[in-house]
């Protein structure tokens, strides 16, 4: 009978940090790490070479294996200022564990990754005048831009760093066990026991048995669903959390080259009118490239990359509406599925996109007009199309306002030209309740990371990962 100390379901960054974590505190632990995708050099998405998303088998290398979702985007880690007297980026972690606490696990978490490999050059850090003109115009428009320093990685980068980080887990005896589905929980008397496994390519039910002291699930949105699942079948305790619901953004590196200069990064946040739901910019990537990628049941979305090396001369960022809802709709997770099927269909499978200005003249967009367009896309597998016809009214009006409001700070940031891309949906929705040990309604049973609704991103899901192993060895 296998059994383990500590069973970590997924090998997103926050197991990868736990796992790193419990080698520094105590390396008897016996630490088993079970990943439905493959290893990080493994990894690799062949629309680089062909051109078109092939939907892989059985899971798309993009969101699954080694490192997770997030070193496949564009590997920014999002660090703080000195004089923030809260923690602005990132997700609820510092709801948990309060904010100076936050800030030292950044240190410690960032001081891991430069041992790594990770690049020195902090980004943001030297125009302090520059970015608080760009703020006061912002203010002006109703709007709020947050600045914080970012540790740049890059896609192809951020591949060697994991690669060191897998190869410090496996010499220092952490189990890690690839291309292995979780199929269920075992829970006897609201105790977690285990897990039942299979190989990813068997039939569900071929199940076999690893049983563990404790069970952490790090599953990153990739796993937001199956988490869902297991807590409806569990009864473990959820709330219905924020969906975010919107477009890849991609216009000229020339229309943002001082945010691209001062910030590299620049999160906007709005609340325009009529309905005054939240609105903000997310995962910009300077001269980057915007990317498909596959979730289960070959839901596909959109998402970017931005490399150290390769260039493009476009920048494209997430424009996302965040969505609460509320009784007798408590299926967040479900509305955000149902919008991306939507629009796959209208893609025959695809990305949709569209021209800015063919939104305002109420048309569709064509391939031709995309052959001629100033904005040339970088994403060659999209569709040309309509995203209004599954977007949602409210989705699209909001996000039609906060280009306008943009474009009185950043000028140029609604030309007609520009490029919406569809569906860019961030399943994080569903809120697992723990406390502030993280543990769940389940005894023994923790949730960490992105999945679970704490955290948003790399460096706080990695964070998350080293205060859980300090959790686990409090107890």
């Amino acid at each position: 009978m296998q059994k383990y100390d500590v069973i970590g379901v997924g090998m997103g960054p926050g197991a990868v940090f736990m796992a790193y974590e419990m080698i520094k505190i105590d390396k008897s632990k016996k630490v088993l790490l079970i990943e439905q995708g493959k290893r990080v050099e493994n990894r690799n998405c062949p629309i680089e070479k062909i051109g078109k998303c092939v939907k892989c088998k059985p899971f798309c290398n993009i969101t699954s294996g080694f490192s997770g979702a997030g070193a496949f985007s564009d590997g920014k880690l999002s660090l703080y200022n000195e004089e923030d007297d809260d923690i602005y980026v990132g997700g609820n972690l510092h709801k948990y564990i309060g904010v100076e606490q936050t800030k030292r696990l950044i240190d410690y978490t960032d001081k891991v990754y430069l041992s790594f490999g990770a690049d020195n050059k902090l980004e943001g850090t030297q125009y302090k005048n520059e970015v608080k003109e760009i703020k006061d115009r912002a203010k002006k428009e109703c709007l709020n831009l947050i600045d914080i320093p970012i540790r740049h990685l890059g896609t192809e980068k951020a591949h060697d760093v994991y690669k060191k980080i897998e190869n410090y887990l496996e010499e220092n005896n952490i189990d890690l066990m690839f291309e292995t589905v979780v199929e269920d929980l075992i829970i006897e008397d609201n105790t977690i026991k285990g897990v039942k496994i299979r190989p990813s390519n068997a039939k569900e039910g071929d199940t076999t048995v690893v049983y563990g002291e404790k069970v952490v699930a790090a599953v990153g949105r990739k796993g937001a669903n199956w988490l869902s699942d297991m807590c409806i079948k569990h009864n473990i305790k959820t709330e219905p959390g924020v969906v975010d619901i919107g477009v890849r953004y991609e216009l000229p590196d020339e229309v943002m080259k001082k945010i691209n200069t001062y910030m590299y990064e620049g999160k906007f946040i709005g609340r325009p009118g009529p309905f005054k739901d939240k609105v903000r910019t997310f995962c910009q990537n300077p001269s980057g490239f915007v990317a498909a990628e596959v979730y289960d049941n070959n839901l596909t979305l959109v998402n970017g990359h931005s490399y150290k090396d390769k260039k493009s001369t476009n920048t494209n960022l997430a424009l996302l509406v965040s969505h609460k809802f509320k009784h007798p709709f408590d299926k967040p997770i479900d509305y955000g599925r149902n919008i991306a099927k939507n629009l796959n269909e209208l893609g025959a499978g695809n990305i949709v996109v569209q021209r800015l200005g063919d939104i305002y003249r109420g048309k569709r967009t064509w391939e031709k007009e995309l052959k001629t367009n100033k904005v040339e896309p970088t994403l060659k597998s999209a569709v040309a199309g309509d995203i209004t016809f599954a977007l949602g009214y409210r989705t699209m009006t909001d996000i039609l306002q906060f280009i306008r409001q943009v474009d009185k700070v950043v000028e140029g940031f609604a030309n007609p030209e520009n490029l919406l891309y569809a569906p860019e949906i961030k399943f994080y929705s569903n809120k697992v309740e723990i406390d502030n040990n993280f543990e769940t309604s389940v005894k023994n049973l923790y949730s960490i990371g992105d999945g679970g609704g704490m955290t948003r991103g790399l460096m706080m899901a990695s964070c998350s990962g080293v205060q859980m192993a300090r959790i686990l060895e409090q107890k």
